[in-house]
């Protein structure tokens, strides 16, 4: 009883210290939580900026019809609101992450306190499981760093506070579904159901979603590509939350569970292969933003780019150096496998796997062998038939100019284990051979100088050089048309004669004496101008640059858009020694098929930003037959002195019989403010109408009756083009247009070596360009031009290029500017009445 009473005093005083204690701690803990809260609370950043967040979203370029053409960035990302996320998902990561999101107050007590006990059991040594919530996870994503350490995870922890006094709980929860990291550079639920499925976010089942779902715990290590057994375990632990969160039935779980998993990683859903101007766009793109913020951004660009045009001239560039290439004989297969491991196909597979993809060409190994015929094991596991008929062709090369035999077996040919290459035929597969040549196709509107299509080599994952834009090579004869109006300008008619006889001068810009001759090696002797367009007599375009002076013609060609740095400074010009790009070729050639006007290439539409607001682009000009014409300023036109140097080369005047506009608009002021689009930016005219139409006319002959032939395939009325070759058949061209499309083709090899022999822009260049037509002029009604006021037709005698009274036999019809028409020929026939008036003088 003594003992009793004697241990109650000292109960009580542990009760009472144990109670002063527990309020002695409440209080420090009070203490300490105010003190960080008045340290750390005012140092939190504003959440509100939460609500204006931009998400790192990748550079996504289109085509003019929205195809995608490209997405670029490092981080692949599809920004969702939270209404266009399936409630299933949103489950299934509630289940996985955070089952109490929508009752706590932006931080799990419970699991906190659970890691507090961790982290002191373990002395802060290593990470523990702390019951970090959504709310957390959007904190440590924007504002913070993974860092360990415990201020970290306090400024977490009120930084979630915050977030969830200001924000409501979709808003959280959206901000995390588009931000997470779910591993192979997804970020974001969109971008992983794209990249591990290849699907929109509505289109996947219960067990992608589960998946999916799974990942932030270990994105990187345990994701279904990396790890699949690790990611599989993961999704079996989501599907057990979310049966038991009642948010799926035990039948759904149980076929969600047993569904194999198909992840594999999907890049960009791309639907036009268009790589060349995707990446002028991400050029122009980087200019503009920077690096950083055009990656980043969200920006989308709208290229000029027409899908069916550029599959097209993919098609017409693979099938013409295919073309050549097979012209040119077998090199042989591109390598060996030994016929003892073919037996394991895997391993077979995966050396074919190793061989670059280039073009259309599909790596293969011969299996079998017999006279008519090969099997052969394709590099996506299936088995072809190979025809003898199908390598018929394959005559071994000898050289540039020489071939062997034609094979009479396919075991001439192939052997067990070669590593050869088959392109892939309506009528069968056929053997082919990555082509030594390149080429290049640029096709443009003439009136705005939008790209339809570029294709700026065989293949752009092989080499990412743009012979399009950036290769500068000599065009040849395509170059002529430029000299010839050159000559219209300063008096020269199409029927004016020039000598076609040898000629040797003293080049300065080849520093050798230079003796010019025809492709045929042949002289012509006295040629109408229309007659060397169309048979592309070298003699003729140098003499009227000679005659011309070089100072002259290089003036004036240089207000097509060449740089006059890139022309030589030498009679050779006249041949096309300059050196320039496809697409500048074809933004002079639209000079002539729109009239006279000087267009600006371009590849851009429109650039929309993250908002999908559309921001500005540069004026672009354009030929406008619709708008009012610009006029100079008044002040400025009274005091112009005229340029004695340009007269006879260029004349813009009114000819007799135009009118001027009566509806063009007074000088603009600039202090007004229009509503409505923007006034066109009106291309500059550097070519009289009459001039460009004469050119064109002569260019139409060269289809109908000259090097351009091949082109009649196409059964139009309205083309006009030239071809082009230069010495040693090193470049190849062909340029032509109508009134809706100006491309311009070239065949050449990327070390100016020889193409061979035979090789010409007729044989190389233009099939190519009549594939591509054939589909870009496919629907597009021809049109004819209308002649310019100022042009006449006249008979002329074709030898001399005179003119002649109507009727007189073998006279020929002939376009001329109407105050320049030539001399009348006299006549030499005794029995004909003598006239002394001229028939063509109607005033």
């Amino acid at each position: 009883m003594q003992g009793l009473s004697y241990s109650m005093p000292r109960i009580k005083s542990l009760i009472k210290f144990s109670i002063r204690l527990f309020f002695l701690g409440l209080l420090l803990g009070v203490i300490g939580f105010t003190v960080l809260w008045a340290l750390i609370w005012p140092s939190l950043p504003d959440v509100e900026t939460l609500r204006d967040v931009e998400l790192q979203v990748p550079l996504r370029v289109y085509s003019a019809e929205g195809e995608l053409m490209a997405e670029i960035g490092e981080q692949r990302r599809i920004p969702l609101s939270i209404e266009e996320i399936p409630e299933l998902q949103r489950q299934a990561f509630l289940a996985a992450e955070d089952d109490g999101f929508y009752n706590h107050f932006g931080i799990d007590v419970v699991g906190t306190l659970r890691g507090v006990v961790g982290y002191a059991r373990y002395l802060g040594q290593r990470r523990v499981p702390g019951g970090s919530t959504i709310t957390q996870q959007v904190a440590r994503r924007f504002f913070l760093t993974n860092e360990f350490s415990v201020t970290r995870k306090i400024r977490e922890i009120f930084l979630a506070v915050k977030i969830e006094r200001e924000l409501e709980k979709d808003e959280i929860f959206e901000l995390y579904l588009n931000k997470e990291f779910l591993g192979q550079r997804a970020y974001g639920v969109g971008a992983a159901a794209q990249i591990y499925y290849g699907k929109t976010i509505d289109e996947l089942t219960l067990a992608e979603m589960a998946m999916i779902a799974g990942l932030p715990k270990a994105p990187s290590r345990d994701n279904p590509v990396s790890n699949p057994e690790a990611a599989t375990a993961r999704r079996g632990y989501v599907l057990d939350r979310m049966l038991a969160e009642g948010f799926i039935s035990e039948a759904e779980w149980r076929e969600a569970s047993n569904t194999p998993d198909r992840a594999r990683l999907h890049g960009p859903q791309r639907e036009l292969d268009a790589p060349w101007v995707a990446e002028i766009v991400r050029r122009e793109a980087v200019e503009r933003f920077g690096a950083s913020e055009a990656y980043t951004g969200g920006y989308e660009i709208v290229t000029t780019v027409v899908g069916e045009l550029q599959r097209a001239a993919d098609r017409a560039i693979q099938d013409g150096l295919d073309a050549y290439d097979k012209r040119h004989g077998w090199r042989d297969a591109e390598g060996r496998i030994e016929p003892e491991r073919l037996d394991d196909r895997e391993a077979v597979l995966a050396q074919l796997r190793d061989l670059p993809s280039i073009g259309d060409l599909i790596p293969a190994v011969v299996l079998e062998v017999e006279p008519e015929q090969a099997r052969l094991l394709l590099v996506d596991g299936r088995e072809a038939t190979l025809l003898l008929g199908r390598i018929e062709w394959a005559r071994p090369f000898l050289g540039r100019d020489a071939l062997g035999a034609s094979p009479s077996a396919v075991g001439d040919i192939l052997a067990v284990g070669d590593r050869v290459r088959l392109r892939e035929h309506p009528e069968g597969w056929r053997l082919a051979q990555v082509p030594e040549a390149q080429a290049a196709l640029v096709s443009l509107k003439p009136d705005s100088g939008e790209v339809v299509a570029l294709v700026g080599g065989l293949d752009f994952a092989a080499s990412q050089f743009n012979r399009a834009t950036q290769s500068r090579r000599q065009p040849g004869s395509a170059f002529k048309p430029f000299i010839y109006s050159a000559a219209l300008d300063a008096g020269y008619t199409p029927a004016s004669l020039v000598n076609d006889a040898p000629v040797v001068f003293d080049d300065p810009s080849q520093e050798r004496t230079w003796k010019p001759q025809n492709f045929s090696e042949r002289f012509f002797g006295p040629t109408r101008l229309r007659e060397g367009m169309v048979h592309s007599r070298n003699l003729i375009s140098v003499r009227l640059v000679m005659d011309l002076g070089l100072p002259r013609a290089i003036d004036y060609v240089t207000d097509f858009g060449f740089d006059r740095n890139e022309i030589p400074n030498g009679p050779s010009m006249a041949l096309g020694s300059a050196s320039i790009t496809p697409l500048d070729l074809a933004a002079a050639y639209a000079v002539f098929a729109n009239g006279g006007y000087r267009i600006e290439p371009h590849f851009i539409l429109a650039i929309r930003d993250i908002e999908n607001r559309e921001l500005d682009l540069p004026r672009r000009p354009r030929v406008c037959a619709d708008c009012p014409s610009p006029q100079p300023d008044r002040a400025e036109a009274a005091v112009a002195e005229p340029d004695a140097s340009s007269e006879g080369l260029r004349s813009l005047e009114l000819l007799p019989g135009d009118t001027a506009p009566t509806d063009a608009p007074e000088a603009e002021t600039p202090a007004m403010e229009l509503a409505g689009p923007p006034v066109p930016l009106h291309a500059e005219q550097v070519l009289s109408p009459q001039t460009a139409w004469l050119i064109r006319s002569m260019m139409s002959d060269v289809i109908t009756g000259g090097t351009g032939r091949r082109a009649l395939a196409l059964g139009r009325d309205d083309l006009a083009g030239k071809t082009g070759t230069t010495n040693d058949q090193r470049d190849t061209w062909f340029a032509g247009f109508n009134d809706a499309l100006v491309t311009t083709v070239w065949v050449g090899m990327d070390g100016n070596e020889e193409l061979g022999r035979y090789e010409q822009g007729g044989r190389t260049a233009l099939p190519i360009w009549v594939d591509y037509m054939q589909v870009a002029l496919d629907g597009v009604p021809e049109t004819e031009r209308r002649i310019p006021i100022g042009i006449v037709q006249a008979a002329i005698d074709p030898v001399t290029g005179l003119r002649v009274r109507p009727g007189t036999p073998g006279a020929i019809q002939e376009w001329f500017p109407a105050g320049n028409l030539p001399p009348l020929q006299e006549t030499v026939d005794p029995n004909a009445e003598a006239e002394d008036a001229d028939p063509y003088e109607i005033y």
